[in-house]
């Protein structure tokens, strides 16, 4: 039975730096929020990894002010009946623009690009003629008319394609659990691809849009990056580790691969003249930040004042009119 909650106080555990227009919907004198409470009733988090960490007996909801979830124990956490809420969507136009830019750099080999431009001597008597004859090495092409296979049709992947088909694009696209918002969010000149590798045989470039999972950890591995088509461009925004790095590497030493463009930097790929890495930037903008915090908030407030659920990841979802200051919700396993 939840308790009568007209009057309570809840600490809030603040874990990561949070946008401040999102903890402004807080209001203080039923909330105490900080980085050092104690006896939490709820956490807020962005990156923090909790796994390992004792998570207080009095916490009653984790809020990731994001859409991914690996750094939170959720099975741990359903087993205590206590909801992971996250931010689908939040931070979608954000990872959509960074997709679109690494798809830019590939077509046009900027990186390496500003890489020579970086080391030329800007006092050379024969700047121009260095400049001139550099550029034959970083001629690209244009991504109108070109093949985008889109693996996941979230609400980044749709977004996404959507983007594509305005920049000329055909989009090829595949989800075996495409949700029914997105299908009605999914632009209808996109072509539905019955497979992974119907994606990779038919696409210049293709952009991972899939959560990590262990059915989707190394999705795009030794065993399937061969169909993509020579000098192909692969894409992952998503997580690292769906697509399987040394395979990767293999396949630009090849040439079968033409550019990999992703937001995690590691060991193996480090420094290789195909690959371009970014420093995990897909939600690293003002008004993600602050889509996330307020989104993960307004359902925190939600559940604990109301007992709503609201993007929970682990628990169905609960709109229910309040029609007294009580209400009672049970959890259980069906063994």
């Amino acid at each position: 039975p939840m308790p009568d909650r007209a009057n309570q106080r809840f600490p809030v555990l603040v874990m990561n730096q949070i946008s401040a227009s999102g903890l402004s919907r807080l209001p203080a004198e039923r909330y105490q929020v900080g980085k050092d409470v104690t006896d939490p009733a709820a956490i807020l988090v962005r990156s923090a990894d909790l796994h390992g960490v004792a998570i207080a007996p009095t916490v009653q909801a984790i809020c990731r002010a994001g859409a991914g979830v690996n750094n939170i124990p959720v099975p741990a956490m359903t087993a205590r009946g206590v909801p992971v809420f996250n931010a689908p969507g939040a931070n979608a136009n954000a990872v959509k623009e960074l997709v679109l830019v690494g798809m830019l750099m590939a077509a046009r080999h900027i990186a390496p690009a500003l890489s020579y431009v970086g080391g030329l001597d800007a006092a050379a008597s024969d700047l121009d003629k260095q400049v001139e004859d550099g550029k034959k090495a970083f001629a690209g092409f244009e991504l109108a008319g070109q093949t985008l296979g889109v693996i996941g049709l979230g609400k980044i992947g749709c977004l996404v394609a959507d983007a594509a088909i305005k920049l000329g694009m055909q989009v090829l696209g595949y989800d075996p659990d495409i949700t029914v918002d997105a299908a009605w969010s999914l632009p209808s000149q996109v072509k539905r691809a019955a497979s992974v590798a119907e994606v990779l045989k038919s696409a210049q470039f293709v952009t991972l849009h899939v959560p990590l999972l262990a059915a989707t950890r190394g999705l795009v591995g030794a065993g399937n990056i061969g169909l993509l088509k020579p000098g192909a461009v692969l894409l992952n925004f998503s997580r690292d580790g769906v697509a399987d790095n040394e395979a990767v590497r293999a396949a630009l030493d090849a040439g079968a691969l033409g550019a990999y463009v992703c937001d995690f930097p590691g060991p193996v790929l480090h420094g290789h003249p195909r690959a371009v890495a970014l420093p995990h930037l897909g939600a690293s903008t003002r008004e993600a930040e602050e889509n996330c915090a307020v989104m993960v908030i307004d359902q925190l407030r939600e559940y604990l004042e109301h007992g709503q659920v609201v993007n929970a990841v682990n628990f169905p979802a609960v709109q229910m009119a309040r029609e007294s200051r009580w209400r009672v919700a049970i959890a259980n396993a069906n063994v």
